[in-house]
């Protein structure tokens, strides 16, 4: 299954950066190709490094990895919903709200990063089965329209758009 690139309109402005960064072709090998660069990247990141803020008031990186993981969970869930045909309004959600009342620094990196794996599979799993005529369903989500196919591109925009900040943010200032 090639899922095409959705246009700019399927999708609101503020998520054309996370769209941009996900390369041309097919999405389900760029999931599984992104998610080995974060187990990769995270088997280069000690606990006593995770813990890590590159400037005042900024996440750990325990919690970006934790924020990465809950987004996902939060758009594969608009994902489905959408692509089901429920036009239900989908609430928005507040980022800073969800890190600060997860435990995520309380937690091992890695069991943080197992989380995000599942997660990810899981993704995967509703990607790949979802119909084809699915992705050109339209939903609204946090008070803007958006389709499903724009949805998967988003989410995995998104882990990419992370996964550069740790790298150029975070582990170029501890090693």
């Amino acid at each position: 299954m090639l899922l095409q690139r959705p246009e700019v309109n399927e999708y609101p402005d503020y998520y054309v950066p996370y769209v941009s960064l996900v390369p041309e072709g097919d999405l389900i090998p760029i999931l599984q190709e992104n998610l080995k660069k974060m187990m990769d990247l995270f088997d280069r990141i000690s606990e006593e490094d995770s813990h890590y803020r590159y400037g005042e008031g900024k996440w750990s990186i325990k919690e970006v990895l934790g924020h990465i993981t809950d987004t996902e969970r939060i758009m594969s869930y608009r994902l489905m919903r959408i692509g089901r045909g429920d036009k239900t309004p989908l609430a928005g959600f507040d980022e800073e709200f969800f890190v600060n009342h997860s435990k995520v620094n309380e937690l091992p990196v890695k069991k943080i990063l197992d989380d995000f794996i599942a997660t990810r599979k899981a993704t995967i799993t509703l990607i790949e089965n979802m119909p084809t005529e699915a992705w050109t369903n339209e939903g609204n989500a946090n008070n803007t329209k958006v389709t499903t196919r724009a949805i998967a591109y988003i989410l995995a925009g998104h882990e990419i758009h992370h996964r550069h900040i740790i790298e150029k943010r975070y582990l170029s200032n501890i090693k």
